[in-house]
């Protein structure tokens, strides 16, 4: 598993053996933030059920100023903040070792704010998805303007809206896809509502 773009492209990460984790394909990580262009630079990024981490510092690669990682799992926490490391990535990283809700529960409470959420639960904990997404939304991290992406399997029916999320975009890989959701009214970091077939 690599960096695909940005300063730390090409270097290599190192994730956990077994089934601990299923990382973000790099085809999928790397359609993300074609995707996303130019808005990941200058932005706070937030990668909730961070796994490797390879999502936020993929974000932190192409621009990102900081990046936020939720991990639960002590030994993925662990393995983050080794992969920062080998990258001498420190004050634009933090790692918080907690379940999702606790951890952005410490987050709203530092008032902290994020241009970019990504959600990826193991695929099989489906009640995650609508526990962490109503807690995003009914929360104040998520900057004006900004995008709540979901990674799940292509054949889950997640919800069109989640408080005032709603659901803009659909974009299917393989047995992976994405759903992106953005706050109602809100006109800023834009993406195309169309589905990819």
């Amino acid at each position: 598993m690599r960096v695909i773009a940005g300063t730390y492209r090409s270097r290599v990460l190192k994730s956990l053996k077994g089934l601990a984790l299923r990382p973000t394909s790099d085809r999928l990580r790397e359609t993300l933030f074609n995707m996303l262009g130019s808005g990941i630079s200058g932005s706070r990024f937030l990668d909730v059920f961070a796994g490797t981490g390879a999502v936020g510092i993929e974000a932190l690669s192409r621009g990102a100023t900081q990046a936020t990682f939720i991990e639960n799992h002590a030994p993925s926490a662990a393995l983050i903040r080794k992969n920062l490391a080998s990258l001498e990535i420190s004050s634009a990283a933090n790692v918080i070792c907690a379940d999702a809700l606790k951890g952005l529960i410490a987050i709203k409470a530092a008032a902290h704010q994020y241009d970019y959420i990504f959600i990826d639960p193991p695929y099989a904990a489906t009640e995650d998805y609508s526990r962490v997404m109503k807690h995003v939304a009914a929360s104040n991290i998520l900057a004006t303007g900004g995008i709540v992406i979901v990674e799940h399997r292509k054949t889950f029916n997640i919800a069109e809206s989640f408080g005032s999320l709603k659901h803009v975009r659909l974009l299917r890989q393989g047995d992976a896809a994405l759903s992106f959701y953005r706050c109602e009214n809100s006109r800023q970091n834009e993406v195309p509502t169309t589905e990819n077939p």
